[in-house]
């Protein structure tokens, strides 16, 4: 796989160490234990994959070399370019400024933007309404963009069945950036709706059965559904896409109730599925899907509590707190500053959007266990800031014996 020049300051040498290791012995990636480090009287055991993915890294390069190739232009990035408030800041600092919150608000007037002006694309991607807005002012976005590739994935997908009259329902959480882009890329080419659960994909099948009123679509889907959908028409061929970062198992739920729907609906025999259903198969991508199978396989390991890092607004960071808060306490933190003591920390619910903060978090009992992992735009180098953390409040750690 391709190597990015990521700046040095977001890398890791212990984890940089590890992860070479753990590839070397497991090129095939079936092994998804975790990696112990034994301080002594702490156990800290790191997933088998996390942190900064190829499209995370991608985007890091294209941004960083952008400032750096062009002293006194004007740079502006679309939105947020990762979910991770350090990389963020780090640009800002550079003099990259936002356009757009990430919900899409606009920050900066885009009439107060020129043809001199670059316009960076953020790893999400952009919907085509805002490439056209911007090439209609002569920037130049197609040389500054770091939409990921497993991104694009799902919009080459969505396309690929759009030409064989499906419509599209997209598994995504709907205000996010990447599905607002995919939604878009989507109904450029055939009737597309966004779908955030399977609890409103179970309300969609009801639409399709004729459970519930063609009308009730209308109320349940407000501003999820492309111009013109009509439900009586549009839902008679479907095929499911997602936002990359969802729980695969959630999208797998969802295509398969969809598929059973189908069949049900029009008497379908198994190998006649795709008159009603495309074959989509997985748009979820590798690093998300990787990084899923990961925490899986460290939960299977006996633990105390489990600390996800990562941004708070990360989606696939938040799906892998999900899977954590299963099976034991879970602390969801940013950075190592969360960490106030041995008995307080500052943690994310992001259930409610809110941060808590949360007093005899560290069980007394030695060797303390901690499952640790991070999302896919977290650098090592704040893993790393939180298991030192970590260290400075238990007495009596050592040089860690990695297993």
């Amino acid at each position: 796989m391709k190597q990015f020049n990521v700046p040095a300051f977001y890398r890791s040498p212990l984890i940089t160490s590890i992860k070479q290791q753990r590839r070397s012995k497991d090129k095939l990636k079936k092994d998804f234990t975790p990696t112990l480090l034994n301080f002594g009287p702490l156990h800290i055991y790191l997933a088998r994959h996390f942190g900064f993915c190829y499209g995370v890294e991608n985007a890091i390069e294209i941004a960083f070399r952008t400032v750096e190739e062009n002293p006194g232009k004007n740079i502006y990035l679309l939105s947020e370019m990762i979910h991770n408030p350090q990389v963020n800041a780090d640009l800002i600092s550079r003099g990259v400024r936002f356009l757009m919150d990430t919900k899409g608000n606009e920050l900066i007037p885009l009439s107060t933007l020129s043809a001199e002006d670059i316009v960076l694309i953020p790893a999400f991607g952009t919907t085509l309404e805002m490439e056209s807005k911007l090439h209609e002012m002569g920037i130049a976005v197609e040389h500054y963009n770091t939409t990921c590739p497993f991104v694009e994935k799902v919009w080459n997908r969505s396309a690929q069945i759009a030409e064989k009259g499906y419509s599209v329902v997209v598994h995504g959480k709907p205000g996010h950036e990447e599905t607002r882009a995919t939604f878009s890329h989507s109904a450029a080419g055939t009737p597309t709706l966004v779908v955030k659960d399977i609890k409103e994909t179970i309300e969609l099948g009801k639409i399709i059965t004729g459970e519930r009123a063609k009308e009730d679509f209308f109320t349940l889907f407000e501003g999820r559904f492309s111009p013109g959908f009509d439900p009586e028409k549009d839902l008679q061929r479907i095929g499911v896409v997602n936002q990359t970062t969802m729980l695969a198992s959630d999208t797998q739920e969802i295509a398969e109730y969809l598929k059973k729907i189908m069949v049900k609906v029009f008497d379908l025999k198994p190998e006649n599925t795709t008159e009603r259903f495309a074959d989509t198969r997985d748009t979820l991508c590798y690093a998300t899907n990787d990084n899923q199978q990961a925490v899986y396989g460290m939960l299977e390991t006996p633990a105390d509590i489990a600390i996800v890092v990562g941004g708070y607004n990360s989606s696939n960071t938040s799906h892998l707190v999900e899977l954590c808060e299963e099976k034991l306490p879970t602390y969801f933190i940013s950075d190592a500053s969360k960490i106030l003591s041995d008995t307080s920390i500052l943690h994310y619910d992001f259930h409610h959007a809110r941060e808590l903060l949360s007093t005899d978090y560290l069980p007394a009992n030695r060797p303390l266990r901690i499952l640790m992992t991070s999302g896919a735009s977290c650098p090592d180098a704040l893993v790393e800031q939180v298991i030192e953390r970590v260290r400075e409040l238990i007495p009596g750690t050592t040089d860690p014996v990695i297993s």
